[in-house]
């Protein structure tokens, strides 16, 4: 079966909820789109908000202080808000990733070794039982291994140890000084792929962003393609190949909602570091080339965008008196009707928050091109 480009889009827009909100609970809509970026404490709200019908912010407070949605380093060795029950797997899949990426570079120039690791793990699991701040954990490290070793080591153990955000500010449920608890898994340690785990990430990343290529896989958890090649191989019979529309070959999970491409796609306005905007190797099924400069910085940074027929057509920030919407093509009037019906429900939950979310990020609008802006 090949599959066009345009399918592809309505594919992804179906599986992430922007085709149309729908009425779930908080958990339930972490789960159905797999993971939420968490780098900035207010996206994952923003991407609830674009997915679930009538989301209240108190909603994911609560399932973040009750821990059925939980924050912690996932894939890509990034903050991604999960549902606490895919957390296990998730975390035993990124273990390979996370072993060399934490325990080389500032981690070995503090004099310590992955088998260091491997024994303070379970003890700072064991401090970490209760909620710990910043300070505190830093503190636990130095009386440990002294204050020479204090700063690589913790910089290696947060992201390697099995460790979630707590919860600790308005507006957004954690602000900018972390605290720390213990996932409660067991400690994971070595390097070793965990066959069973990746095969779970996978299955899910399809069920969530499929249908997707190898590439797009590895991109999304950051893991060696070769892992996802031979797990994609043990998961024959459970996983359809499709034709891409550049020829590659895709895979997704039989029966998976594959809308036509004619389906209509509403407008929305999208959070900082959206999932839908980071999940593939190939962005084109969502950014246009020529726009993907301006919309993802060379250091990161992701800006928040207008989603206009299923494709970024612009970003938009909070200024004084609403919501001001930058597009990089020319727009329908339908469009700007979506988009200001959108900024008016926007202004209504940041009022309830932060009116001026995402301030820190306004440089980057100096250096757009020339393109109309609107307030809405």
């Amino acid at each position: 079966m090949v599959i066009s480009a345009r399918e592809l889009n309505r594919a992804t827009l179906s599986r992430q909820l922007l085709l149309g909100r729908e009425p779930l609970t908080v958990p339930d809509g972490v789960r159905r789109v797999v993971a939420l970026q968490a780098q900035h404490p207010a996206s994952p709200y923003l991407a609830l908000w674009n997915r679930l019908t009538g989301f209240a912010p108190a909603g994911l407070d609560a399932a973040f202080t009750g821990r059925s949605v939980v924050k912690a380093t996932l894939m890509r060795i990034t903050l991604h808000a999960v549902h606490t029950e895919d957390y296990p797997a998730f975390r035993a899949a990124m273990q390979p990733t996370l072993y060399a990426s934490r325990l080389g570079f500032r981690f070995a120039a503090a004099g310590l070794t992955p088998a260091d690791a491997d024994e303070l793990v379970p003890e700072l699991l064991a401090f970490a039982r209760r909620q710990r701040t910043s300070a505190d954990m830093q503190a636990w490290v130095e009386k440990r291994l002294g204050a020479e070793k204090k700063e690589g080591a913790w910089w290696g153990l947060k992201a390697y140890a099995p460790l979630h955000h707590a919860p600790t500010d308005a507006p957004w449920s954690f602000g900018l000084r972390p605290s720390f608890v213990a996932a409660g898994t067991a400690a994971f340690t070595g390097r070793a792929v965990d066959p069973q785990a990746l095969r779970t990430l996978i299955l899910r990343y399809l069920a969530g962003f499929g249908p997707a290529s190898v590439a797009d896989v590895a991109q999304f958890a950051m893991v060696q393609r070769a892992a996802i090649r031979e797990a994609l191989r043990a998961l024959d019979g459970a996983v359809e190949q499709l034709q891409g529309p550049n020829g590659g070959t895709l895979f997704d999970l039989p029966g998976a909602s594959r809308p036509p491409a004619e389906t209509p796609a509403p407008p929305r306005l999208m959070a900082m570091w959206d999932s839908v905007l980071l999940a593939y190797a190939d962005r084109s099924r969502v950014i246009p080339p020529d726009y993907r400069p301006w919309v993802i910085r060379r250091n990161g940074d992701v800006l928040p965008t207008l989603l206009v027929d299923g494709h970024v057509a612009g970003v938009w920030r909070p200024v004084d008196g609403g919501i001001e919407a930058t597009a990089f093509r020319p727009l329908s009037p339908a469009a700007w009707e979506g988009l200001a019906a959108e900024a008016q429900s926007l202004k209504t939950l940041l009022g309830e928050r932060e009116t001026t979310v995402y301030s820190r990020y306004g440089h980057w609008w100096s250096k757009l091109p020339e393109a109309e802006a609107r307030l809405l």
